[in-house]
């Protein structure tokens, strides 16, 4: 039934924005429409929506009720040391636990995201 999903992230500064996720988590920017909206490509299905709030809308980094976690399809220390040298901020060292294994990261709005390694059995 359901193919995909669309996450829609509120950003103050769409360039930067758009860089981010381009340039430093290298994501493909599939259009922008202006300071407004843009869509980026995330992979498997998954469309991030960027927001502009230009003056209105919620507060970008400030929910802190939602955080949107991405598959890796390399190793967490390949693409840690990857997302580090472009920039990418994480908050603390890969959290390894039995099952998955984790690093989170905030955009330059503060808005939370995390990698997600999967352990094999």
């Amino acid at each position: 039934m359901i193919n995909g999903g669309l996450a829609t992230i509120y950003v103050s500064d769409m360039d930067r924005a758009v860089k981010f996720y381009t340039e430093a988590l290298g994501m493909k920017l599939l259009y922008q429409a202006g300071p407004g909206w843009a869509q980026i490509d995330a992979g498997k299905g998954l469309t991030l929506g960027l927001h502009g709030t230009h003056g209105g809308g919620p507060t970008p980094g400030t929910n802190g009720a939602t955080i949107i976690g991405f598959e890796l399809d390399e190793p967490m220390e390949q693409a840690y040391q990857t997302l580090s040298q472009r920039g990418v901020q994480f908050h603390g060292p890969i959290q390894d636990t039995e099952h998955i294994r984790l690093a989170h990261f905030s955009d330059p709005d503060g808005n939370a995201f995390y990698l997600s390694e999967t352990k094999q059995p």
